[in-house]
């Protein structure tokens, strides 16, 4: 009820609608005092001239029949004004139906490039920005809003197309150095003479030297998933969890974390390599971010139009306030700041691959402890059209997942 109460086009054809019937039923009752006054006047000169006519002996005789003939008179004035206002609300009643679906069509008309407005606004996001409204309509009012629409747009699509370039370019750039300085270190430690003072220092230099090159490799990840995909194949997300899942293994046994594994076949349309760079940073960092013997848990489904990856983990008590923070680049929880497990940009490349992929990433606390992150992916190229459903908590940490 509400979204026809706030309709442009139900309000422009109520108010229209109104004003027809005001103006009908103005109409009908002017008619109505017109004709009635017109009869009145035809039916009085009628009745004089017919009297008048007579000789003077014969009227005082018709003296009688006077009062008879007005009576009639006014019974064929009430006749005829029952008559004229039956017929006459009839005629503005239908008109008045006819008069509103067309003030229906005409506004479906006049507002029909909003409509395109309104749909090409929704359909826009981060990376399609390259669509336009291309209006095809004579200059005016709506002509002009369409064209500023499309000049905003281009701005803003040179906006963040120059954001991505200066993304890509700066990590590239910042590859070189980092690369150099590795190559130096281990040329360093290589050598014979070296004492074990610079050994161990190379070692924290090389373990300084891979984070900075996981951050340039994150930011060139998250670069390239927030531009349009342009490879697009059939991937069986199952497939890339197994993938991701075995990568992370190693990790997981020297952090003492067990993976367990639930994947069904579940068939999307997407980048396999964008995909399977979002399933490993959403298994590396539930096992980055959880606690010794804790356990992951993996699942994939297949939903008659899209496929989920649920991530579940053990791990620290997250409030709810905090979970939107974890999707934004370089944003952690208090307690990871600072932190050399992450870089802060995991979750974001998880959103930004899915929303690439135009789907979208969720994530709920788990009342234990830890979080469930579920990625809905459509399974064709096209958007998703349901609405996304928070995953429910699942088991607490005693219950390990099987592997």
């Amino acid at each position: 009820m509400g979204e026809w109460r706030g309709n442009l086009r139900v309000r422009l054809t109520v108010v229209f609608s109104l004003v027809f019937a005001l103006a009908g039923g103005s109409v009908l009752a002017g008619t109505l005092i017109l004709v009635d006054n017109s009869m009145e006047y035809s039916l009085n000169v009628a009745y004089e001239e017919k009297y008048a006519a007579l000789p003077p002996e014969e009227q005082a005789v018709a003296g009688e029949h006077i009062g008879q003939s007005f009576a009639s008179k006014q019974t064929i004035m009430d006749s005829m004004q029952s008559n004229l206002l039956f017929k006459g609300g009839l005629t503005l009643l239908a008109m008045w139906l006819v008069a509103t679906a067309a003030g229906w069509f005409v506004t479906g008309r006049l507002l029909r490039p909003l409509s395109m407005i309104t749909a090409t606004a929704h359909r826009i996001a981060g990376r399609t920005l390259h669509k336009r409204i291309d209006l095809d309509a004579p200059p005016g009012e709506v002509k002009s809003l369409a064209d500023s629409f499309d000049s905003m747009l281009d701005r803003l699509d040179e906006a963040f197309a120059g954001q991505g370039r200066f993304i890509a370019n700066a990590a590239h750039e910042l590859k070189t150095p980092i690369a150099l300085n590795r190559t130096l270190v281990e040329v360093a430690m290589s050598r014979p003479d070296s004492p074990p003072q610079v050994r161990q220092l190379g070692e924290n230099l090389l373990a300084v030297n891979q984070r900075h090159e996981r951050l340039i490799d994150a930011l060139l990840t998250l670069a390239r998933a927030e531009d349009a995909v342009t490879e697009r194949r059939q991937v069986d997300v199952a497939e890339l969890a197994t993938i991701a899942a075995d990568t992370t293994e190693a990790l997981a046994g020297r952090l003492a974390v067990q993976i367990g594994r639930e994947l069904a076949p579940a068939p999307v349309t997407g980048d396999p390599i964008l995909l399977e760079q979002m399933i490993r940073n959403l298994i590396d960092n539930a096992t980055r971010y959880n606690v010794e013997g804790g356990w992951v848990r993996v699942q994939t489904v297949a939903r008659p139009r899209h496929a989920e990856i649920v991530v579940s983990n053990t791990g620290a008590v997250i409030s709810s306030y905090e979970v939107p923070t974890l999707f934004e680049p370089f944003r952690r929880l208090t307690d990871r700041v600072g932190s050399s497990r992450g870089s802060g940009l995991g979750l974001s490349i998880v959103r930004a691959v899915a929303q690439a992929h135009r789907g979208d990433a969720v994530a709920v606390p788990r009342p234990g402890g830890g979080l469930v992150v579920r990625v809905i992916l459509p399974r064709s190229a096209h958007p998703l059209v349901e609405p996304v459903i928070v995953a429910p908590a699942l088991p607490e940490p005693h219950d390990a997942p099987h592997p």
